[in-house]
């Protein structure tokens, strides 16, 4: 339930010595709601934070921002920490946006929150039970980034007021902490409050952002003996004494809490303020908090007590008729104790009326709770898990106290635990599933379920923590009579935990071990693909061309009816390209591990393969239809909340096709964002070095040398080589820079390295790791017999291959080391091909090295041509070192460069063309979705590539495509 700040009875007293701090928000708020006539002027948001130990007055200035706020016109969402609510994942988060999803019916709030509902329902509390698919914690937050920003833009200006922060749960603080820079940019003032002694370890982000945003956060300190006196004197006149209202101070400490508090119990006492009345007001302050506050509350009696306590174990706000059950008194006693409470200042005046029961002061809360015997601490821990759960407030909420009571072996209590971590991890909250996760299994379950608990646990520990998820899966192993099924998953997630901490080896083994004793077929089936596919991505195996042999014969007598059986043909498929089979045999392979369908987040099978098999199109040189592939794949991801390592892979190996048809600015871009979302997954090194090195080569084609070497040595990308196959190959493309800044000894030594352990492994494909070319390139001036060796081989091999752009850029490179008149015809040879293939950058650069030897031939004519054309393609290539060398040949020969001649380069896919086309026609996405088989999201990818390639938006898309050639590659 969404609530607002306590209010205390002193909220309307005038705030002493916090005048800086009173400014501080004004200041703030004017950013936030200055207006120019009609319009906003420059609406500025921020962040605004008050610090300091209990009772300095926080929760009383977050009180005045609110006053403040809503007088300027401001929507204000409100929430706060308690101390027993910690363990509640995304508990404050809800508290600040239920109240406004709350006023939406739910088809509004469908509508509302679109595509990310299925992704940030469960974590906001909208619903009981989420997809079958959990999102993870990227995901969730990228939707709940989304959903305050448009809650923002529509109830602008906005002012968010978290109380207690330190108490917050670690989930919705990591939120904030990841959001609240963007206040910056929008409508919207963070206004928060907290003890920074009391911060977890957990908080160190958000503790930083506090630290290091706009201002330092605003250190409350105690009141002087001057204000602890007016606050006396108001209370009980002008006569206070000034050694009474100094002794006040000194038992108070210059609290503000504690201080009014004294003052209105001195009121009440009938006291004047004189030096008699010095001993009675030192009792009075002793019943202020600590002991003295439980003495007063005793005082009250057994009843009221135990209404006290149960408040305390349910955590504020609490419901009053739980409350009552829980104290075991009925609804007239629980009136009585409510209200006897009020009057003595322990709950809060107002609280219960409509909403929940609220102390005063945490000071008290946390008073109340330790007072609370033990024993009978733990039994109303138990019954607040039984009343919770019967009043419909779901397993979450029962699963906190549980965590709080001793393991008794309860099978309904592992139940609750187990049902409360797969609500959490719906939410996208390993960390909280993990917890109650451990719990029950300390609880400890029968032992016919430990297996399955120990499964559950190594999948909540998978994003956060992958060691303790293989230390779970191997103690699972163990269990004996493992059913069969669930045996086969936990060892698919303990290689896939293996892989991911760079034990690919281990992952292989422990497949193949157990495709080996399986006795179901289909599991044998299952785990030897998963054997497969660790020994195909692990550099390395000791024996590939005997797995490469098996794949031939399995894959020989695969339907592919199943998704094991597809997996196989895929893989069949990626070996053929990368040994160099031709590459129509591969592509083959390919639609046939296709046609059933390979799903990039399905539960029993990791996405490797399905994007290996997207990029044999790739090397196919039909970058179109793997382009189509990674759409729908990364729109399935989105779809799914699936926004970290699977994510940030896709975008940088879709900015790899767009490398490799020569869109570099575009395949730029999409790398640097693989790499953003990579740099923000803990542990997502494999996804980091495919990143880097696409943007590498990318940044090398563009002629951006010294920014590259830059990003490989911020990465340590050579120093820390993951033992996983990485493409474009690490090594191949730390030889490249290499070669790019002139150090060709050390390049030589890594490609020829390299280039023995392919060739043992049967991997001869210069269309996927062409380090022949590069090598060549190397040894060129020193030993040209070698460079031209390994260029015609390269040649040979390409040509087998059969990819019109492998062979072209063979035959480039043949030409280069060739430095012989033969070379003309070589490098005619290669433009011809390049010509008939998608590669635009690599025919960019075969023409104006052509173009360069016609002209030291004496051939200008020709050589203008092929210059112009190199120059012209380099340029819609955004190969600005490339344009550069044209330029420069052009001058040498005595040349101008001409006007460019076209707008674009490349053409649509019909795909691409007919989204376009419908897009331009007002139809809705979801229409378009639908003709076309894709999401929305999916649409809205492909409408994103036609509008860079048409170098145009939404408005001018008619008139773009009048322009816009019918076909492409």
């Amino acid at each position: 339930m969404a609530t607002g700040l306590r209010q205390p009875g002193s909220e309307r007293r005038p705030l002493l010595e916090r005048r800086d701090e009173l400014d501080a928000l004004d200041e703030a708020l004017a950013r936030l709601c200055d207006t120019d006539g009609d319009a906003p002027h420059a609406r500025r948001g921020g962040v605004v934070a008050f610090t300091g130990p209990a009772g300095m007055g926080k929760t009383t200035l977050l009180s005045r921002a609110r006053e403040r706020a809503l007088a300027r016109g401001c929507t204000v969402l409100s929430g706060r920490g308690g101390e027993n609510e910690q363990e509640l994942a995304f508990r404050v988060l809800r508290q600040l946006l239920q109240p406004s999803l709350a006023a939406l019916d739910a088809d509004e709030r469908r509508a509302f929150l679109g595509s990310w509902y299925g992704i940030v329902a469960s974590a906001l509390g909208l619903e009981a039970s989420g997809a079958a698919h959990a999102p993870d914690p990227l995901g969730v937050r990228d939707g709940l980034d989304w959903v305050m920003t448009q809650l923002t833009v529509r109830k602008a200006p906005v002012v968010v007021l978290l109380d207690d922060a330190h108490w917050a749960d670690i989930e919705s603080l990591g939120w904030l902490a990841s959001f609240a820079p963007r206040a910056d940019d929008l409508p919207l003032l963070i206004v928060t409050a907290y003890r920074p002694d009391e911060l977890p370890s957990e908080a160190d982000a958000f503790r930083a952002l506090m630290e290091r945003h706009g201002e330092r956060p605003h250190s409350l300190a105690p009141l002087t003996g001057a204000a602890v006196a007016r606050i006396v004197r108001d209370v009980l006149g002008e006569r206070a004494e000034d050694a009474f209202c100094a002794e006040c101070w000194a038992v108070t400490g210059g609290s503000p809490f504690e201080t009014v508090e004294l003052a209105l119990r001195l009121d009440e006492a009938g006291l004047t303020g004189t030096r008699a009345d010095l001993g009675a007001m030192r009792n009075l302050a002793s019943a202020v908090k600590g002991p003295g506050l439980i003495d007063r509350l005793h005082r009250l009696g057994a009843a009221t007590v135990r209404f006290a306590w149960a408040v305390a174990v349910l955590g504020c706000p609490a419901p009053p008729d739980l409350a009552a059950v829980l104290a075991v008194v009925g609804s007239e006693e629980a009136a009585t104790a409510t209200e006897r409470l009020r009057k003595a200042r322990v709950l809060a005046p107002g609280s219960g009326a409509g909403g929940g029961l609220e102390f005063v002061h945490p000071l008290i809360a946390t008073a109340v709770y330790r007072d609370v015997p033990a024993p009978l601490r733990v039994g109303m821990h138990n019954a607040a898990a039984e009343a919770v759960r019967a009043a419909g407030a779901g397993p979450t909420a029962a699963a906190r106290h549980l965590l709080e009571v001793p393991c008794e072996g309860s099978s309904e209590a592992v139940a609750c635990l187990r049902e409360a971590a797969r609500e959490y991890l719906r939410s996208g909250a390993p960390e909280a599933a993990r917890r109650v996760l451990v719990r029950a299994l300390q609880e400890p379950p029968p032992s016919g379920e430990r297996a399955a608990l120990l499964h559950e646990i190594a999948c909540a520990t998978f994003l956060i923590d992958p060691e303790a998820t293989v230390t779970h899966l191997r103690e699972a192993l163990t269990e004996p009579d493992v059913d069969p099924e669930l045996r086969a998953s936990i060892v698919f997630r303990l290689a896939q935990a293996l892989a991911h901490t760079d034990r690919v080896a281990e992952a292989a083994a422990v497949a193949g071990e157990e495709a080996k004793r399986a006795a179901n077929p289909r599991v044998r089936l299952r785990m030897q693909t998963d054997h497969f596919v660790w020994s195909a991505f692990r550099t390395d195996e000791p024996d590939s061309p005997a797995r490469s042999r098996t794949l031939v014969r399995l894959a020989g007598r695969m339907p592919g009816r199943s998704l094991e059986e597809r997996y196989i043909l895929g893989l069949r498929s990626w070996d053929a390209m990368v040994r160099g089979e031709p590459r129509r045999q591969s592509m083959d392979w390919a639609d046939k591990a296709l046609r059933g369908g390979m799903s990039w987040t399905s539960e029993h099978q990791g996405f490797e393969v399905p994007v290996s098999v997207a990029l044999v199109f790739m090397y196919g040189d039909q970058p179109g239809r793997s382009e189509e592939l990674f759409i729908q794949g990364i729109a399935e991801c989105e779809r799914k909340g699936w926004r970290g390592s699977h994510l940030a892979l896709g975008q940088a190996l879709y900015g790899y096709i767009r490398y490799r048809r020569g869109c570099l600015a575009e395949a730029e871009e999409l790398g640097r964002a693989g790499l953003g979302i990579a740099d923000r997954v803990d542990g997502a090194v494999p996804a980091q070095f495919f990143a880097i090195g696409i943007l590498v080569q990318t940044l090398l084609a563009r002629g951006k040398t010294e920014e590259a070497r830059r990003l490989v040595d911020d990465y340590r990308y050579v120093e820390m080589l993951p033992n996983a196959v990485i493409y474009p190959d690490p090594r191949t493309v730390h030889a490249e820079l290499l070669l790019a800044e002139g150090r060709y000894r050390t390049a030589t030594r890594i490609l020829t390295e390299l280039g023995e352990r392919l060739d043992e492994r049967g991997w001869r494909n210069p269309a996927w790791c062409p380090w022949q070319l590069h090598l060549a390139r190397a040894v060129a001036r020193s030993e040209p017999g070698r460079a031209l060796a390994l260029a015609r081989d390269a040649v040979e091999r390409a040509r087998g291959f059969g990819a019109a752009s492998a062979i072209g850029q063979a035959l480039c490179v043949e030409a280069e080391v060739t430095g012989t008149a033969a070379a003309l015809d070589l490098y005619a040879e290669a433009v011809t091909h390049l010509e008939a293939s998608p590669a635009a950058f690599e025919l960019a650069r075969a023409l104006v090295g052509h173009g360069a030897l016609l002209s030291r031939n004496g051939r200008v004519q020709e050589a203008a041509d092929r210059l112009y054309q190199g120059l012209e393609r380099a340029v819609h290539c955004g190969a600005e070192g490339l344009a550069v060398r044209a330029r420069a040949e052009l001058s040498a020969a005595g040349l101008r460069p001409l006007p460019l001649r076209y707008a674009q380069t490349e053409t649509l896919t019909v795909r691409e063309r007919r989204a376009a086309e419908l897009t331009a026609q007002g139809v809705p996405a979801e229409v378009i979705a639908k003709e076309l088989r894709l999401t929305e999201q999916g649409v809205r990818q492909v409408l994103s590539s036609v509008y860079r390639t048409l170098g145009t938006d939404a408005e001018g898309l008619a008139r773009a495509l009048e322009s816009a050639p019918r076909t492409r590659h």
